[in-house]
């Protein structure tokens, strides 16, 4: 497989071109003030991450900010933390806070010149617009999960990827190589869609 075999690159936004980990975590600090827990950072991000797993797979067509805000108060809950619901709100309106990883809009500008960009996001569009401030490009198409109405690992995400990536690019499948860095939500979808992979990995300095 050579870098010139490829016409478009397609990214996982979160967790690839935003770091999502110190934006939840951040975003948590009021819950985890108001209910005087004391959870460090991998506990509190594991928890994050089963319940937004679940709350994914129950609500596939829910937008991704209100999707956000029902995993917040269902950490309340499991934590026996009493909040106001506008911190559930809060919450699901932070992705517009989440900060870009440092050398996204650099790299992101240096494709830009050979290939096509594509998002392929568990995201909705207006918290996308938001990020979309931070990575510095145009990018030629975006699909998020609110489009397809399914979350990655949805076998249902990659098969409209294939379908409007040649509908509307005139892109192939063999021209495209996804680029992400969570195994679940892309590599393995990606994989079994039969779409060539780049791994970028966020976590190398991280346990888990």
């Amino acid at each position: 497989m050579k870098l010139t075999d490829f016409k478009a690159l397609t990214f996982d936004c979160y967790g690839t071109l935003i770091d999502w980990e110190t934006g939840i975590w951040n975003a948590l600090q009021p819950l985890l003030s108001e209910g005087r827990l004391e959870l460090n950072r991998e506990e509190a991000l594991d928890a994050f991450g089963r319940h937004e797993k679940e709350q994914e797979e129950e609500t596939p067509s829910l937008r991704y900010s209100s999707l956000l805000a029902v995993v917040h108060a269902r950490l309340a809950k499991n934590w026996g933390a009493h909040i106001f619901a506008d911190l559930n709100d809060r919450f699901g309106s932070s992705v517009a806070e989440w900060p870009a990883f440092s050398d996204t809009a650099e790299a992101l500008a240096y494709l830009k010149r050979y290939y096509k960009l594509v998002i392929l996001s568990n995201v909705d569009r207006v918290s996308f617009a938001a990020s979309n401030t931070k990575l510095g490009v145009t990018f030629d198409a975006i699909y998020t999960a609110e489009d397809i109405g399914s979350y990655k690992p949805d076998q249902r995400n990659f098969a409209y990827l294939i379908e409007h990536m040649e509908a509307d690019l005139g892109i192939r499948r063999s021209e495209i190589l996804h680029t992400a860095q969570s195994l679940r939500h892309d590599h393995v979808p990606a994989e079994k869609a039969r779409i060539a992979r780049a791994w970028i990995d966020r976590r190398f300095d991280k346990k888990g």
